[in-house]
C-alpha cells in the first residue's frame, strides 16, 4: 500500500495550532507577572512598612538622639556583650598605637622644624588627656562613636602662642548645627547649650546656663562678627565633628552599639530565662513513693535535718543517707526532655556580633561546637578589613587637626613657624612655610594581620640586597618588623645633620666602608647595601664586630630634636 505524504496546507496548519499555543503561554506568562509585581508593589503600602518607613524618612528628633546617646552608654556599662564588642573594637583600632611623623623636622639647611610643633601638641599633657593618649583613644572610640555615633573636639586656641589644646564637648550640649543656607553638607556653627557650675565668694556652687556658637573647624569667612543670630561666637575655639553611620542627608551621627541593643537584650533575656530554668529543675531533685497513708510519714523523715560528719560536724548536704521504711521508695527525678542548651541563644549572640562588625567567635570568647580556630581565623579576616576602615576615618580628622595646629602656629606672632596662609578660591586654606619647608604629616598604622617575622625580614633583607634603598629605610623596616617601638626615635640618632646615615663604627656586617663610601674600593657594595661581595667568601664576624652591635645608639647632635611617635 502507497504511503501519501501530508500536503503542505495540512502541515502549516499544525504549525499555527503550535504558535498559538505558545503565544496563550506567554500572554499567561506576561499576566501573571504583572500580578506578582503589582502584589509587590502593594506589599510595600501595608501599614507596618508604612510606620516603619515614617519614622526614618526624617532625621530623629534630638529628644529622641538624647535618649538613644543614654541607652547606647548604658548597656556598654552594664551589657558584658556590647562591652566586650566595644572594647574589641577600640582594641583593632588603637591596640597597636599610631605613628604620626612630620616629614620636615629642622635637620635641613633652611628647613622649619614642623615635627616639633606637632610633638609638642601630641605631647601635651592636656591633649593626652582628651586626644593623643591612650586612654583618651579609647573612651573616644568606645564611648564616642561606640555609644554617642559622634564627637565634637573644640581646639581652643591662644592666639599670641597658637598652642592648642583640645577639649571634648558633650553630644547632648550640642543642640543645632547651623549650615550653609546653600549647601546643607557645610556647617558653620554648632551651638552649645549648657549649665555651667561655679563656685561664689564663699565656696557654695552657683549654676548658670549657658549658650554659644563654635564655628567649624572648615569655616572661614572673610569677617568674623563677635555674634552670630544674637549669640557670641567663640572663634578661637574651632569644633571638629567626627560622625559615623551617617545616613545621607543627616547632620548626626547614630552610635555603633544602636543596632546591637535590642539583640543584646534578648540575649540577656534568653540566658536569665534558662537559668531560671535550670533553678526550677534543680530544685526537686528526688521522688518519693509510699503506698497508703505512709506519705505523712515520709514528709516527715525527709523533712528533717541530715545527719552531720563526726570529724567536723558540718551537715551531710551531699551523700546523706535516707533511712526509709521498705516499702517506700526513693529515685531521682528524670530530666530527659526537660532541658534546654544554653547554645541555643547562639543566634542572639551572633546578631550582636554583626551589628558591631565582629565575629560571634570571639564575641563570645569561644568558637564554640560548631567552630575551630580555622573558622575564627577565617572570620577576622572582614572584620579587619571593618577596623582598617574606622582607623581611616581617625586619619583623616587627625590631619584636619594637624594642619589646624600648624595653621595657628603660623598666624600666632609668637608661633615656632613661620609662613603664610591663605584661602583660595575654593575656600580650601593654603599653607606656605618660609624656607619650602614640607607640611606633610605621616601617619602610619601597624598591620593587623599576623605576618611572619621572617618573612617579613627576608623581604627587607633581599630589598637591601639591590643596592637602591636607603640604609636609614632599610633600618626602620628592620625595626619595625621586630616590633621595635620608638623607631623614629632611633633612626633620628642614626642620621646626620645633613641627612647622611650614621654608621656604628666599626659598620655593621656586609655593610660598605668608609673608603668604599668614599669611592676608594670600586669592588665594594654600593651605598645602602647590606650584601657581602659576590666575588668574596663570606667570613664569620668577629667577637669584637658582634659585642659593637650591641652597644648604645649616639646620642643625636646637639640641639635636635626628636621625632614623636605615639605608640600604645
Amino acid at each position: 500500500m502507497t504511503e501519501v505524504a501530508p500536503s503542505a496546507e495540512v502541515v502549516s496548519q499544525e504549525q499555527l495550532v503550535k504558535v498559538l499555543e505558545r503565544l496563550e503561554q506567554e500572554v499567561n506568562n506576561n499576566e501573571l507577572l504583572q500580578e506578582t509585581v503589582a502584589d509587590l508593589q502593594r506589599a510595600l503600602y501595608e501599614p507596618g512598612w508604612i510606620r516603619l518607613t515614617a519614622q526614618g524618612e526624617h532625621e530623629f528628633a534630638p529628644e529622641a538622639m538624647t535618649q538613644m546617646r543614654a541607652i547606647c552608654r548604658l548597656f556598654a556599662i552594664k551589657s558584658p556583650l556590647i562591652r566586650h564588642a566595644l572594647n574589641l573594637r577600640s582594641s583593632y583600632v588603637w591596640g597597636q598605637g599610631v605613628e604620626i611623623t612630620a616629614r620636615a623636622n629642622g635637620r635641613e639647611d633652611g628647613q622649619q622644624d614642623v615635627q616639633g610643633v606637632v610633638r609638642a601638641f601630641l605631647d601635651d599633657p592636656s591633649n593626652q588627656r582628651t586626644l593623643t593618649g591612650a586612654n583618651a583613644r579609647d573612651q573616644l572610640e568606645t564611648f564616642g562613636l561606640g555609644c554617642d555615633g559622634e564627637v565634637f573636639l573644640a581646639l581652643f586656641t591662644r592666639p599670641a602662642t597658637g598652642r592648642v589644646q583640645t577639649r571634648v564637648l558633650p553630644a547632648d550640649e550640642i543642640h543645632d548645627i547651623i549650615s550653609d543656607p546653600e549647601d546643607a553638607d557645610t556647617p558653620w556653627f554648632y551651638l552649645r547649650k549648657w549649665t555651667h557650675v561655679g563656685r561664689d565668694a564663699h565656696g557654695n556652687p552657683v549654676r548658670e546656663n549657658r549658650e554659644l556658637l563654635y564655628p567649624a573647624i572648615d569655616y572661614r569667612p572673610p569677617s568674623k562678627p563677635a555674634t552670630y543670630a544674637n549669640k557670641r561666637v567663640e572663634w578661637w575655639s574651632p569644633v571638629l565633628h567626627v560622625a559615623v553611620n551617617q545616613p545621607l542627608g543627616w547632620r548626626r551621627g547614630i552610635p555603633d552599639a544602636y543596632p546591637a541593643i535590642d539583640w543584646a537584650k534578648a540575649y540577656k533575656e534568653f540566658l536569665e530565662d534558662w537559668a531560671r530554668l535550670m533553678r526550677s529543675l534543680s530544685r526537686y531533685a528526688w521522688k518519693a513513693s509510699a503506698p497508703g497513708g505512709r506519705n505523712a510519714a515520709v514528709r516527715t523523715r525527709l523533712a528533717a535535718p541530715p545527719s552531720r560528719d563526726p570529724a567536723s560536724g558540718e551537715p551531710n548536704h551531699a551523700g546523706a543517707t535516707a533511712v526509709l521504711p521498705p516499702d517506700v521508695q526513693l529515685e531521682a527525678v528524670s530530666k530527659s526532655g526537660a532541658t534546654l542548651d544554653s547554645d541555643s541563644g547562639r543566634p542572639l549572640a551572633a546578631m550582636v556580633a554583626a551589628a558591631l562588625g565582629i565575629p560571634v567567635t570571639m564575641l563570645l570568647g569561644d568558637p564554640g561546637i560548631t567552630g575551630n580556630r580555622a573558622t575564627a581565623e577565617t572570620l577576622d579576616d572582614p572584620t579587619e578589613r571593618v577596623m582598617i576602615q574606622r582607623r581611616d576615618v581617625w586619619a583623616a580628622e587627625l590631619h584636619r587637626i594637624l594642619r589646624y595646629v600648624i595653621a595657628a602656629s603660623v598666624q600666632a606672632p609668637k608661633g615656632r613657624l613661620t609662613g603664610t596662609v591663605m584661602v583660595d578660591d575654593w575656600g580650601q586654606q593654603v599653607i606656605r612655610l618660609d624656607g619650602n619647608t614640607d607640611t606633610t604629616i605621616d601617619i602610619e598604622w601597624p598591620r593587623l594581620d599576623d605576618v611572619d617575622m621572617r618573612d617579613v625580614v627576608s623581604a627587607v633583607v633581599e630589598a637591601s640586597g639591590t643596592g637602591t634603598v636607603p640604609p636609614e629605610v632599610i633600618v626602620r623596616l628592620l625595626l619595625t618588623a621586630l616590633g621595635v617601638r620608638r623607631v623614629d626615635q632611633i633612626v633620628e640618632r642614626l642620621t646626620g645633620g645633613d641627612g647622611e646615615f650614621l654608621w656604628p663604627q666599626p659598620p655593621p656586617l656586609n655593610a660598605p666602608s668608609a673608603a668604599a663610601r668614599a669611592g676608594g674600593d670600586p669592588a665594594a657594595s654600593g651605598p645602602g647595601s647590606m650584601r657581602p661581595d659576590d666575588d668574596e667568601p663570606d667570613e664569620p664576624p668577629t667577637e669584637e664586630a658582634v659585642e659593637q652591635l650591641t652597644l648604645p645608639i649616639p646620642a643625636p647632635p646637639a640641639g635636635k630634636g626628636r621625632r614623636a611617635r605615639r605608640r600604645g
